[in-house]
């Protein structure tokens, strides 16, 4: 069997390549907001959020495993927890008794 050929063999040592360095050119940050404001470009930047209040978690152990959700008006949640910190019960206490009521009134016909 025949050896492979070496394509390198009649070179002593084998060439370095290397990369030219680039030449910094700063640029000024203003002369680059007026050219951006000149053309209309918009800011990258996002817009910083507005900060909401957020409530305390409500982590209690009830028993209750079964989960239920339903969609309502931010307004709606709002009164739903405002209720049941009132009271000083857990949501599924708070909704067992807005039920009972509803029974109570006749709502469930």
């Amino acid at each position: 069997m025949s050896e492979r050929v070496n394509p390198f063999k009649h070179l002593s040592d084998p060439p370095v390549f290397t990369t030219k360095p680039r030449t910094d050119q700063p640029v000024e940050e203003d002369a680059i907001a007026r050219i951006a404001e000149q053309n209309n470009f918009p800011s990258r930047q996002a817009a910083k959020p507005t900060k909401t209040e957020r409530r305390k978690p409500r982590i209690h152990r009830t028993g209750r495993n079964v989960q239920f959700n339903a969609k309502a008006k931010a307004e709606t949640i709002s009164r739903v927890y405002k209720q049941a910190d009132e009271m000083k019960v857990t949501l599924g206490e708070w909704m067992e008794r807005a039920v009972d009521a509803l029974d109570r009134a006749g709502g469930s016909q």
